[in-house]
């Protein structure tokens, strides 16, 4: 083996690196929306053991030099033309980021909403107390954005009316 010249064909590593992708953006896609932020452990060990999973599926028996560059190149450009593809077209968009999920509405869970986005109580109420709230009332709502960032709307607080003279 030569650390240079890949051991498998051109066309066959980018076909790996392509299928790798898209496999990964489907599967990620279907299983939720997530910051790299509030990730868990748990998601950081399956992130981790997938990675190890997948790299052999990408790369075969190849361990070339050039072979790596070939494959990271096509996860680059690929990536890249989703980007624009998804800049270009609001179907496309919505299709592989997602739309925004209402978690929180006047002070109330939105318990389908929290069940269908796999994120339990404690953990929505952990992520709002690090934003400055620590009841539920003094949301009047909250979004789980498409990134995985959770946007907040406070409750306007009631004026006190002023006394009529």
């Amino acid at each position: 083996m030569h650390w240079w010249l890949p051991e498998i064909p051109v066309g066959e590593k980018i076909l790996r690196s392509l299928i790798v992708y898209l496999f990964l953006l489907i599967m990620f896609r279907l299983l939720g929306k997530r910051e790299v932020a509030q990730m868990t452990v748990f998601d950081l060990i399956v992130l981790l053991i997938l990675s190890n999973v997948l790299q052999n599926a990408m790369i075969g028996p190849d361990n070339s030099v050039t072979g790596g560059l070939i494959g990271a190149a096509t996860i680059l450009a690929i990536n890249w033309l989703v980007g624009r593809a998804a800049f270009s077209s609001r179907w496309f968009e919505k299709a592989i980021e997602g739309v925004p999920t209402l978690l929180v509405h006047h002070g109330e869970l939105v318990l389908p909403n929290l069940r269908r986005t796999n994120i339990s109580r404690e953990e929505l109420l952990s992520n709002l107390r690090s934003q400055g709230i620590f009841d539920l009332e003094e949301v009047r709502a909250a979004v789980l954005e498409p990134s995985g960032k959770l946007s907040v709307l406070k409750q306007e607080a009631s004026r006190p009316t002023e006394p009529s003279h």
